[in-house]
């Protein structure tokens, strides 16, 4: 199984069966704050719904299409990132995160972030790493901003949230300004 400590407090993990109540009760919770930003909270209702997401995480990681871990700080799951895509054609992976509303303003997206980055990199050999995160979505923006990525731009309407598009800004890493920078 993947599992990456990234410091003392936070680790990531594969998700697992196992955690499908944990994820289902941290994305219960944070229902309200979650569904401003991401599309499927109306997909996610029952724990089955959670289960069948880590099914399909499980089956795509395996193809080496994707890697979706839980972030655990202090010992408790806490939220999932990872990448939702890995393009080995194009050398890309593309980070995608949410966290319980109980755990942010702690750093840990921005460690989790820079863990992921670090090992997309220099660990896994590819060129680029993108997080791309709704024009509206400060804090979800401020992570890439705080690791140097680059902003390259706006898709313009590139996310359909439930009764509306929204604009997504992409950030970009490339291997050779990770390599090149003091953020790791």
């Amino acid at each position: 199984m993947f599992v990456h400590n990234i410091d003392e407090e936070v680790s990531l993990k594969l998700v697992e069966r196992s955690d499908a109540e944990r994820i289902f009760e941290l994305t219960d919770r944070s229902r309200s704050g979650l569904r401003e930003w991401l599309p499927w909270l109306d997909f996610t209702i029952t724990i089955d719904d959670t289960k069948n997401f880590i099914a399909h995480a499980l089956g795509d990681f395996a193809l080496g299409k994707s890697l979706n871990c839980a972030i655990v700080y202090k010992g408790k799951l806490v939220g999932i990132a990872g990448f939702n895509e890995i393009n080995q054609a194009k050398k890309t992976a593309y980070i995608g995160y949410w966290l319980d509303e109980n755990y942010q303003g702690k750093g840990i997206m921005t460690r989790v972030a820079a863990a992921l980055t670090d090992y997309a990199l220099t660990e896994q050999g590819l060129n680029k790493v993108e997080i791309r995160a709704a024009i509206g979505n400060e804090k979800s923006r401020a992570i890439p901003k705080r690791l140097g990525y680059i902003e390259e731009g706006t898709i313009r309407q590139g996310e359909w949230l439930y009764d509306h598009l929204v604009d997504s800004v992409v950030y970009g890493m490339l291997q050779s300004e990770w390599a090149s920078s003091d953020r790791k």
